[in-house]
């Protein structure tokens, strides 16, 4: 299977990273080719131009990569922090401009944009592992688990994806060595579970 793997976390070293590497190891070993794309190390610009609003156009062959990459992975697994309910800036351009109309969705003939999209998507799984400063039960009691909603209803959902899985890591900030070893654990069982 193909695999694209994205992560979108300014700082090197960060648990994060740690997180993705889990991850990549762990679908090397299970026989996986893996597009991996750190964000910022590639310094992915997330700002989408006008022109490439249209479906058909994409000019910058950067772009064209990701598109071609993402339209042929079997799986997707996002990893990210959550920053105000949200994943990171640069994270939500690629979004923009790589889940993009003729790529990840389509409106059916005669829908003029306002219906609901056809997802295109070849993927059958996305996972997104977040993590977090907010203990989980604040999450969904104060702010209604904003990430899950957006990842699962309002983007995988949209673009064909029928499998999605969810994870977020913390209090990050407090966590011992000892409690993140156990979530490192935690992903590799997670992507064993969703891609053997």
């Amino acid at each position: 299977m193909k695999i694209s793997v994205i992560l979108a976390h300014p700082r090197k070293g960060s648990f994060n990273h740690a997180i993705a590497g889990v991850i990549t190891t762990t679908l090397g070993h299970l026989g996986h080719e893996v597009f991996f794309h750190d964000l910022y190390t590639e310094k992915f610009n997330p700002v989408l131009p006008e022109e490439e609003i249209l479906e058909d156009r994409i000019f910058d062959p950067v772009i064209q990569k990701y598109c071609e990459e993402i339209s042929e992975s079997d799986g997707i697994i996002i990893v990210h922090p959550n920053w105000w309910g949200q994943p990171p800036a640069i994270l939500k351009g690629w979004v923009d401009r790589v889940l993009r109309p003729g790529v990840a969705y389509k409106f059916l003939e005669g829908d003029g944009g306002e219906g609901k999209p056809h997802g295109l998507l070849k993927a059958g799984t996305a996972l997104v592992f977040n993590t977090s400063n907010t203990p989980a039960g604040r999450e969904k009691k104060v702010f209604e688990d904003p990430l899950e909603n957006l990842w699962n209803n309002c983007i995988f959902g949209l673009c064909g994806v029928k499998n999605f899985y969810r994870k977020m890591y913390g209090v990050i900030v407090t966590s011992t060595p000892e409690k993140r070893k156990s979530w490192l654990e935690d992903v590799r069982k997670t992507v064993e579970k969703y891609f053997t």
